[in-house]
């Protein structure tokens, strides 16, 4: 792994005789530390009024602008896009996610991870992040792991007209129901609010594109980690956010971005 930006004295180019791709080899090629991915990644400190919510999205899209292959997004992923996923999971108070992907992608409870068992304590973090599920319908198979047997448990977030039946059902399986919402749906900066008060400042969200294109418009997004995988798909793929257009383009701004194997690794802010 190397640094491309922001360009420092220890940012490396690749050896100039070696095959595209190898990285450089006076250092920058090696497998970065989990405690330099998490330094890499960290949340902005809190400010003198106390930490505010600050809601990162973590995306991989291919060249050709797909966010998934046969509705998957581990086909266009790689290891330290893994291993990357999993920093940022090992830094959030919850992970935000769509009813659809949990569906899709056989969402798990997060795992605690020895590596970053002192950096959660001392930051005053449960083992693992919660898992936070966005979902109007509640239409969830209770019976999976992630609400049978969460080290955190599972919250869904969904609007004050939701089936009671389904609120009942969920709560019986053990997950905790948050309204962020006066209708069916789920007002994202309600949402936002609403994991804020329960401690949850440090958020992440991993999709899907709707949830995501809900944040997106709704203003609510912060920072996005982006892993652009240098593959070509084609096909009727979603990109990585969906739903209608904004009226004006928001404009991000580039914070960081690390590069291995032809996989880009950015991050960005809101400007």
């Amino acid at each position: 792994m190397r640094r491309l930006f922001p360009v420092t004295d220890e940012t490396a180019a690749p050896d100039p005789g070696g095959m595209p791709g190898e990285g450089g080899r006076d250092g920058a090629g090696r497998e970065w530390s989990l405690a330099e991915l998490a330094a890499a990644y960290a949340y902005p400190e809190a400010g003198p009024g106390g930490p505010l919510p600050w809601l990162r999205a973590n995306m991989v899209s291919t060249l050709d602008g797909a966010a998934q292959h046969d509705g998957r997004s581990q086909p266009i992923s790689s290891a330290t896009d893994m291993r990357i996923f999993g920093t940022l999971r090992a830094l959030a108070d919850v992970v935000v996610v769509g009813a659809q992907t949990v569906r899709q992608e056989g969402y798990r409870p997060a795992r605690a991870r020895a590596e970053f068992a002192q950096t959660r304590e001392a930051a005053g973090q449960g083992p693992a992040p919660a898992i936070a599920v966005v979902s109007a319908s509640l239409d969830l198979d209770f019976s999976l792991p992630l609400f049978t047997s969460p080290l955190m448990p599972t919250l869904i977030i969904t609007g004050a007209s939701a089936a009671q039946d389904r609120v009942a059902a969920a709560e019986k399986a053990g997950a905790r129901v948050v309204t962020a919402g006066d209708g069916i749906g789920v007002d994202p900066a309600r949402a936002v609010r609403a994991l804020a008060a329960l401690g949850h400042t440090r958020l992440l969200t991993e999709g899907g594109p709707r949830l995501l294109g809900q944040l997106v418009a709704a203003g609510v997004l912060d920072e996005l980690c982006l892993t652009v995988s240098p593959m070509l798909t084609a096909g009727g793929a979603q990109r990585i956010a969906g739903g209608p257009a904004l009226t004006v383009p928001q404009r991000f701004r580039l914070v960081s971005m690390l590069e291995e194997d032809g996989f880009l690794f950015t991050r960005y802010a809101r400007s």
